[in-house]
């Protein structure tokens, strides 16, 4: 994707496999920030896409899996 992803769309780094949050610009990098909170990271405009439904659905449950390892599974 060469054009930035709207503020509040979820979105996929093709560097890691990583889906986020779109949170804002800065320069020409895109800020994600992990669905259930967390540190934002930044990401070149050139390594988005869009998270599909089965992209989204892998960020939720490997995070609910890290909650149930930590003991903080609500």
């Amino acid at each position: 994707m060469t054009a930035k992803p709207d503020i509040g769309t979820i979105a996929k780094d093709t560097r890691n496999g990583k889906v986020g949050r779109v949170m804002g610009h800065v320069g020409r990098y895109v800020q994600l920030r992990p669905l259930k909170g967390g540190l934002e990271w930044d990401v070149p405009p050139e390594h988005i896409e869009p998270a599909t439904t089965s992209d989204t659905l892998s960020a939720a449950v490997a995070e609910r899996n890290a909650q149930s390892q930590r003991g903080t599974l609500k």
